[in-house]
């Protein structure tokens, strides 16, 4: 391969083969064997900032859970609901009932087997205020589920989840929800141990008391550095054909593509700079992705409390020129729902046209952006986000005379930030969590946990509750078409930008990886060649 960092400056060079350098001598200290077994490594951007499958809301969190946890469903290529722990369920004829039977020969690493009270107590778990989760609103379809969250009930009996045996769980619905099932693939919903819980509290996810139950199971986690996952020989479908996963916490993708060039990953995600380069080159693997990028505004704090000024910024950036930054064939869109999945509508949202801009603004006390006050745009850091702030900075200033100061914060904190005091703009991404409509249009009603906007709309919430009983598509066209208008253009809340697209490398050796649009990171299928050289 021809080596892409050979163009960058000596300097920038030799810092980057110190780090692989340290990567390989710190393999030699904790006695890893790099050139035997069946090995995976792979960068991940920041780290986690939990393994609490009850409390993540990041990506990073879910590419380690969803190599060490199985649920009710898992997906299969077209990324529609199969069996995995429930072997199969039961729907009522009037869909308000699902019955779950699972599996018996699934067990947790510590050899107890996985029963359906473990399912239950989880979601219950979910709910709890106490736990203050903010994904407790997947489960509100479920009967009483946001009655107990929100406080108004006290008794968990009444939650509509109920183990009925130790193989079967029943869940009642407050209404038919014909995605139900996809809602059972993700995280939240996946079983936990009371006893392990209830013994160990905050530190029960920390690798010497974890349990779980699916195709590896976390043995070390080296904070800042990089986590260690094993193969669970007693997994339920048969044991995988990696030995060990390396999951390596790089946070710049530049970094991460010299490590990989050098032999130190088995994959890697391309930064923009070098996506041109590799575009023709065997190992290059892309797919667009069931994920948006987007701005945030706070729409509690001045000047974006006025729908005047959040319209004015949505209409003054030029997204078609995005793409063209990136270097990833992203897809502009001024819409919400992604393209690809149910629902999108191009016509949507609030279109490029600095005339609009400017008159908005100037309706909104601030003609040629005179007086505007001082602004404060974040994103966590990443060499990407940096790229996109600077280019929005310079539309800003450009269309509105205004200007915007960037900050970034590392992953962590940027999140706690965004729960606690949200600025006045932010940068956040959603990818799809199940494929449908309803996953991206529920994160912006009131209740939402993930809601990071401080923006609520009655008329919104009610499109959204509606849209996901709705079979008709055509009925239901109609509902989500009048949800994102109120949402991107009316009180325009957030702006969305693009539609990812999903940049990778992979090595020739690493057989079975399979990309899909929802970015899921399975592992279990994964294996090294036996002629491998690495």
């Amino acid at each position: 391969m021809v080596n892409f960092h050979a163009r960058l400056k000596t300097s920038r060079l030799c810092k980057l083969l110190l780090i692989g350098l340290f990567f390989s001598l710190s393999a030699s200290c904790s006695g890893e064997k790099l050139d035997s077994g069946q090995l995976f490594r792979m960068p991940i951007s920041n780290e986690p900032p939990t393994l609490d499958w009850s409390l993540a809301t990041d990506s990073v969190s879910f590419d380690i859970l969803t190599n060490i946890m199985e649920g009710l469903t898992q997906y299969d290529s077209n990324m529609e609901p199969v069996p995995a722990i429930a072997k199969r369920w039961e729907i009522s004829k009037n869909g308000k009932m699902i019955t779950f039977y699972l599996r018996d020969d699934v067990f947790w690493t510590d050899g107890k087997p996985v029963t359906a009270h473990d399912f239950e107590y989880s979601w219950k778990r979910l709910l709890n205020p106490a736990t203050a989760a903010q994904y407790a609103y997947f489960l509100f379809d479920v009967e009483n589920a946001q009655e107990f969250n929100s406080g108004k009930i006290s008794d968990p009996s009444k939650v509509g989840v109920s183990a009925k045996t130790d193989h079967i769980l029943e869940v009642r619905l407050k209404k038919a929800v014909v995605y139900f099932p996809s809602i059972t693939t993700f995280m939240v919903t996946f079983p936990q141990r009371r006893d392990v819980i209830e013994k160990f509290g905050d530190h029960w996810t920390d690798p010497e008391n974890i349990v779980t139950n699916g195709p590896f199971k976390l043995s070390a986690w080296e904070h800042e550095y990089k986590l260690t996952l094993t193969v669970n020989k007693k997994f339920y479908e048969g044991r995988p054909q990696l030995d060990t996963i390396l999951a390596y916490v790089v946070r710049e993708k530049t970094t991460a593509l010299t490590l990989y060039e050098t032999g130190e990953l088995e994959m890697v995600e391309l930064p923009p700079v070098a996506i041109p380069h590799f575009k023709n080159h065997e190992e290059y693997e892309t797919l667009p992705q069931l994920r948006g990028y987007y701005y945030g505004i706070n729409v509690l704090k001045p000047p974006f409390d006025n729908p005047l000024v959040r319209r004015a910024f949505a209409h003054s950036i030029d997204r078609s020129r995005l793409p063209l930054l990136l270097k990833g064939e992203e897809i502009p869109s001024s819409s919400w729902i992604p393209k690809g999945m149910f629902g999108y509508n191009p016509d949507i949202g609030a279109k490029f046209d600095p005339v609009v801009g400017k008159t908005l603004l100037a309706k909104a006390g601030y003609p040629k952006g005179e007086g505007f006050p001082e602004t404060i745009a974040m994103y966590n850091t990443n060499d990407t986000n940096r790229l996109i702030g600077e280019f929005l900075q310079a539309q800003w200033k450009e269309h509105l005379n205004v200007d915007i100061q960037l900050e970034s914060q590392e992953w962590k904190v940027f999140l706690n930030r965004l729960q606690v005091d949200p600025p006045q703009v932010f940068r956040l991404g959603w990818g799809a969590d199940f494929p449908d409509p309803d996953n991206f249009m529920n994160l912006f009603i009131s209740s939402s946990g993930n809601n990071r906007l401080r923006w609520s709309n009655p008329r919104y919430d009610e499109l959204v509750a509606l849209g996901a009983t709705l079979i008709d598509p055509k009925e239901r066209q109609l509902v989500y078409d009048e949800a994102q208008r109120i949402l991107t253009e009316t009180d325009a809340a957030m702006i969305p930008l693009f539609v990812a697209t999903q940049n990778l490398l992979i090595k020739p050796y690493v057989k079975g990886f399979e990309m899909n649009s929802m970015e899921l990171m399975y592992l279990k299928k994964v294996s090294i060649a036996a002629d491998s050289t690495a």
